[in-house]
């Protein structure tokens, strides 16, 4: 369930018409629901009510926008990071440093040192190498680092091949064929506390059972360590959960995950934490964008609209789908290709499209756009970066201001021997 629906022939975003936030802020721009989000993280949370003790943390590169990172901090979740600018991020919006899980294959010796200054909580460690260094920045300091060990369970998520990351070919984690022994190495080392493993195999899981695959493997693994000797209190599960991007779509929900982690991790007496992201803000978000013309094609006509690949990089990194439907339907539908104004054929957000019927000017949305929607923008072509909005019952605010291609280029310098 989301927030965005068609009253009085308007699609509105809770309580917002559409066009009034685009005659206030312009197109394209990003607008996201605060009562989906909490929706979700409430739904995401009762599911795994079964769960004793856990740590729920916010994939922060799904959706770094610090509103957004404050709605869902007030909703008790903590943040999953993957570089220092997202750690700043979580922190500046609230969120607790114990809550932040620090993962993400090449952490740098500058981003280790700041993460340890902050007192995050756990560092997910990617390989031998990391360890070692992480024990020796920490050590320097007087400190001990608190982390798990990534493993990469070789499990094939059955997901596009750009967003899989638990193959045994995948630059994530360490093969769980080594992992006895490369924790024991890493375990002895003063300045970590090794307690535990993690696991990510990938993204927009479609199907429960990879991941069950992945966490029984986990399971036996723990069961290994504790046998050596290790003391085992935390494992972290990762995220991945899939959303709905097409219409009747079904997808496992966050009730049938629930009930699977607590079924097989029911005797493993740990801490468990999550690392929910799309799930969460997906579908919270829409991109809003005006059609530019319409244009006449071979077979089907060009619906070119004011959004891009450079605001919305999906469909033209992975081929994604986001449905894609008029804010004030007439009732009449179209076969259309759609697609955006920058100069590459990659610039299309769908081909041979049913959809609403639209003409130059009319408004419309890329559903499903709350996740790894803005945070992936460019500038490319000049453009400059898009606009959020987060809106709250019947108010809206701007949480990220348009970038006009002009700031990014007052930015650049011309060095004197070029003058």
């Amino acid at each position: 369930m989301d927030h965005f629906a068609i009253f009085d022939g308007v699609m509105h975003t809770e309580d917002v018409p559409l066009p009034v936030i685009a005659e206030a802020v312009g197109t394209p721009v990003y607008v996201y629901s605060r009562a989906t989000l909490e929706r979700h993280a409430r739904v995401f949370r009762e599911a795994l009510a079964a769960v004793p003790d856990k740590l729920i943390a916010f994939a922060v590169k799904s959706n770094p926008n610090l509103a957004v990172l404050k709605v869902l901090g007030q909703q008790g979740m903590g943040a999953d990071v993957v570089s220092v600018g997202e750690m700043r991020r979580a922190l500046a919006a609230g969120i607790a440093p114990e809550k932040i899980v620090f993962s993400g294959v090449g952490k740098t010796a500058a981003e280790m040192n700041a993460a340890l200054d902050a007192g995050i909580g756990q560092f997910n460690i990617e390989s031998e190498e990391e360890g070692e260094e992480l024990a020796a920045l920490a050590a320097a300091k007087g400190m001990t680092a608190q982390c798990t060990l990534r493993i990469n369970p070789d499990v094939d998520a059955g997901t596009h091949d750009k967003i899989s990351t638990g193959k045994a070919d995948n630059k994530f984690g360490v093969p769980i064929s080594e992992a006895g022994q490369i924790f024991g190495k890493l375990a002895g080392l003063p300045g970590v506390n090794l307690r535990g493993v993690a696991v990510h195999i990938g993204s927009q899981l479609a199907d429960l059972a990879p991941l069950e695959a992945a966490f029984i493997k986990l399971g036996t693994l723990v069961a290994a360590l504790r046998s050596a000797g290790h003391v085992i209190t935390h494992v972290d599960l990762g995220g991945g959960l899939g959303v709905p991007y097409r219409v009747g779509e079904v997808l496992p929900a966050p009730a049938e995950y629930g009930a699977m982690v607590a079924r097989v991790t029911a005797d493993w007496g740990v801490k468990l934490i999550f690392e929910p992201g799309r799930v969460i803000a997906g579908n919270a978000g829409v991109l809003l964008t005006r059609v530019v013309r319409v244009k006449r094609g071979i077979k089907d006509p060009f619906v070119i609209v004011d959004a891009a690949m450079n605001d919305l990089a999906r469909p033209a990194l992975y081929g994604a789908y986001h449905h894609f439907e008029a804010v004030q339907p007439s009732g009449a539908r179209m076969t259309a290709n759609i697609v955006g104004p920058i100069c590459e054929t990659g610039d299309t957000f769908a081909m041979g499209r049913e959809c609403d019927k639209l003409e130059a000017g009319e408004l419309a949305v890329f559903r499903t756009a709350g996740a790894y929607g803005a945070t992936m923008a460019s500038s490319y072509n000049s453009r400059g970066f898009v606009a959020e909005v987060l809106v709250h019952g019947d108010k809206f605010a701007v949480v990220a201001d348009r970038i006009e291609a002009g700031a990014i280029m007052d930015a650049e310098r011309v060095p004197e021997w070029l003058i």
